[in-house]
C-alpha cells in the first residue's frame, strides 16, 4: 500500500520536464506532474490545483476539501505517537 500526501501546486519550474513546486504541509517540494497533464489540463494550467503526492510524483489531483481531510487525519494520526 501507498501512501499520497495531499499538496498544492504553487510553481511550474520546468514546463518541458514536467515539474513543479508543491506545498506539502508547509514544505516545499519539486515533483513531477507528468501524470496529471494532458492537452486538456496542460503543466502551466496547474497552479493552484491540489494534488496526491506519492514518492516525488503527483499522482492524481483531488479537490481543495480532500485535502484538508487528508491532513487533518494525518495530523491526528501524527498526534497520537
Amino acid at each position: 500500500m501507498c501512501l499520497g500526501i495531499p499538496g498544492q501546486i504553487v510553481e511550474i519550474t520546468n514546463i518541458v520536464h514536467k515539474l513543479a513546486i508543491v506545498n506539502v504541509g508547509g514544505v516545499k517540494r519539486q515533483v513531477n506532474i507528468a501524470c496529471i497533464v494532458d492537452e486538456q489540463h496542460p503543466p502551466d494550467k496547474c497552479i493552484g490545483d491540489w494534488v496526491l503526492v506519492h514518492v516525488g510524483f503527483a499522482m492524481n489531483r483531488i479537490n481543495e476539501q480532500e485535502a484538508a481531510d487528508t491532513l487533518q487525519l494525518l495530523q491526528e494520526i501524527a498526534a497520537l505517537h
